[in-house]
């Protein structure tokens, strides 16, 4: 949105997408203040996963994964704390990343050419990279990130209907809820915005969006290391930390 009186340090809004937030409202050094705050969970959230998946030795594609949330939440917060156009990209381009690495985990335990998934998709990552950065094209983003995501639901289905561990299906169930209630909340925000912008308090439907796309990062590595450890007969077990956050629990064999 259009900025506020405050003096902005980053200088003038330069990047190609602005959201339903008053820029620089609550700082001159954070263009949109909640839309960067909101970031934080999925940063905890990750980390916490990332120390689950080192503690008990999950494959490193887990702790990547965790990582790479980590990353998207920092470009996010640098994107909408400074709104320029050049560090546009530190939010996008890892977006794509990320999808790239679940299809990886979701569909690598069965591809029988095990070095042309990781070289194609690498290939792919590097490709959109270079090309996101020189023609920008938002439109063109936006749908292989739709297409991207679609690619995962059939696998993701997969794996919920072969899941008999009622723990894991409930942390796939609200996965889905999530996704769902953070669609919602950036659909609202994108079409109604002049409306809410004139509301006495803006609901931050973006902020918001972040919040509930953290929770279901987390949600999603979860359930498909639960999956995973199924699959290489670690007796996966969910637990709760503090009593809310699940996390799976293995027992590798000795040998292992």
């Amino acid at each position: 949105m259009a900025e506020s009186m405050v003096s902005s340090f980053w200088g003038p809004v330069t990047s190609t997408t602005e959201l339903c937030e008053e820029n620089y409202a609550h700082s001159s050094y954070i263009a949109e203040f909640y839309n960067t705050i909101s970031n934080i969970p999925c940063i905890i959230l990750a980390l916490i996963g990332l120390i689950n998946a080192l503690r008990q030795r999950f494959e490193k594609r887990f702790s990547i994964l965790h990582i790479s949330n980590m990353i998207l939440a920092i470009g996010n917060i640098v994107f909408h704390a400074t709104l320029q156009h050049v560090v546009q990209q530190s939010d996008e381009t890892p977006m794509i990343w990320e999808m790239l690495l679940y299809l990886y985990v979701l569909y690598s335990p069965d591809w029988h050419y095990r070095s042309t998934m990781p070289t194609f998709l690498f290939l792919y990552a590097a490709g959109f990279a270079i090309t996101h950065s020189l023609l920008r094209l938002d439109v063109l983003f936006k749908v292989q990130y739709i297409l991207l995501c679609l690619l995962c639901v059939p696998r993701m289905y997969k794996y919920y209907i072969h899941t008999k561990d009622s723990g894991a299906k409930r942390i796939a169930k609200f996965y889905v809820a999530t996704f769902f209630l953070g669609g919602l909340c950036w659909l609202v925000d994108h079409f109604f915005c002049k409306k809410l912008s004139s509301w006495y308090i803006n609901p931050q439907g973006h902020a918001w969006w972040h919040v509930f796309m953290g929770f279901n990062s987390y949600l999603a590595n979860t359930f498909l290391m639960f999956c995973r450890a199924q699959q290489l007969g670690w007796n996966p077990q969910v637990a709760h930390l503090f009593g809310l956050f699940p996390y799976v629990r293995i027992e590798k064999a000795k040998t292992q």
